[in-house]
């Protein structure tokens, strides 16, 4: 008979042998959140619907064609060009409403939209074997006719299949077609609020650090500034809404651009675009103030110096042009005049500090991770002793230090967080801490003696 081993919870082990428990040694945990992440529900001529769609910046740059039906140099993604220029992962929600697709005699766009009228695709003789046929698709890009997708086959469309761009029609043989366009697309129905509701919903369980909406709907705005409240303050997601020209807001959550874009033909809210994909790539111990606007767009930037005071008291998201004489820059840069929010109603209990999106970006991210360590290593997980709440302390610590350790919070001492306590109920805890956003410099005030 084989002695006795295995682990051990208790001493009360009838037979003689060797139990042994494995465990890590105790260490302070820490797991920082990344940034870059960004989300819109657009009005779109091509693409999955009904659902949020991901795209990487790399994934754009490649394969905008597949995802968005246009090529990168496209006037039509303009402004998702300048969305990708800082911004590292993308949801996107196509708010289109039963969208048609565009068909033919033997084929079926791959989405509805009028994109779709754009393809054409032909069977033609294989010019090295003519008992083979080429099946070629063809997409308009900018005005050439542009083969996306050829495949060859013998007799059958059982050797065809579907590509990025179409659905096969099989319901007759194979044979020689001219090449046929394909027609009848159509973006759908009006798009309304119930659109936006719908892709609110379906993004509520996304992780994301900024949201944008580049329209002018006062309605819309509405939604979403009201949306957007009720997630960061009842559900806990942490992120900001980007609009244009939204007054009176007075949230920390919510960033209005006060600039419009002047290009002929595109909406003035496009610097959206841009300053989502800036904010939601921002880390959490830099600033957008003073960066230079690196997009397409033409930035109305004619404010006085007044008027961008007042833009500032007004809680407003600025862009301005910046001169550069001693480096022969007589033009002027487009820059960020100051990485703020709408937060305007300032007290004791929260002052102008909530009002610099540096300081909410540190905030948002303390909230994210403290969350993400007590939910995925604490809760349910560990007694609520002196224990398990020491180790939540130094987990705490360690996550605090890390900030410090990036400049993204100052003058941090382990004293400053308390070993938490056991709150009302058994299962709760109860910690009160005090923590210190570092900030970018922005203000330089000289006196100079001359002797």
């Amino acid at each position: 008979m084989a002695l006795g081993g295995g682990t051990w919870l208790f001493q009360n082990k009838k037979l003689p042998g060797t139990y042994i428990n494995f465990v890590s040694k105790v260490r302070a945990s820490v797991s920082i959140a990344d940034r870059g992440y960004g989300t819109m529900a657009l009005d779109l001529d091509w693409g999955p619907e009904d659902s949020v769609f991901t795209v990487t910046a790399e994934d754009f740059q490649k394969n905008s064609m597949k995802i968005f039906g246009y090529d990168y140099a496209s006037d039509e993604i303009k402004g998702l060009r300048d969305l990708f220029l800082h911004l590292k992962v993308g949801y996107f929600y196509r708010l289109n409403s039963s969208p048609v697709k565009a068909t033919c005699t033997i084929a079926k766009a791959k989405y509805g939209g009028t994109r779709g009228n754009d393809i054409t695709v032909a069977v033609s003789a294989n010019v090295d074997d003519t008992s083979k046929f080429d099946v070629t698709t063809y997409l308009d890009v900018d005005g050439v006719t542009t083969t996306v997708d050829k495949q060859k086959a013998k007799a059958s469309w059982d050797e065809v299949e579907d590509n990025d761009y179409v659905d096969f029609v099989r319901d007759k043989d194979l044979a020689l077609t001219a090449g046929t366009k394909l027609t009848g697309g159509t973006n759908g129905e009006t798009i309304t609020s119930a659109q936006y509701q719908k892709y609110l919903d379906k993004i509520e369980p996304y992780y994301f650090n900024a949201m944008g909406y580049p329209g002018t709907d006062d309605k819309i705005q509405s939604l979403l500034i009201q949306a957007t409240r009720r997630l960061r303050d009842d559900v806990g997601s942490k992120f900001q809404l980007v609009l244009y020209g939204a007054t009176k807001v007075d949230y920390e959550g919510v960033i209005s651009i006060l600039n419009k874009v002047k290009d002929s033909g595109v909406s003035p809210a496009s610097l959206v675009y841009w300053v989502t994909g800036a904010e939601a790539s921002c880390q959490i111990n830099a600033t957008t103030t003073n960066m230079a606007y690196d997009g397409e767009y033409n930035v109305d930037t004619d404010y006085t110096q007044s008027e961008l005071e007042k833009a500032i008291t007004d809680g407003m998201f600025m862009m301005h042009n910046v001169t550069d004489a001693v480096n022969g820059n007589v033009t002027g840069d487009t820059r960020v005049l100051k990485d703020l929010n709408t937060f305007t109603s300032f007290t004791k209990n929260k002052n102008e500090d909530f009002s610099l999106n540096q300081v909410i970006r540190v905030l948002d991210q303390d909230a994210t991770d403290i969350s993400h360590l007590f939910n995925t290593q604490y809760l349910g997980k560990v007694q609520n002793g002196d224990a398990g709440r020491t180790a939540l302390w130094s987990d705490i610590v360690a996550l605090h230090k890390e900030y410090q350790r990036v400049e993204a919070i100052q003058n941090f001492k382990s004293d400053d967080v308390p070993i938490p306590t056991q709150g009302e109920q058994k299962t709760a805890v109860l910690e009160d801490y005090a923590i210190q956003p570092t900030c970018a410099m922005e203000k330089l005030y000289l006196k100079v003696v001359v002797a």
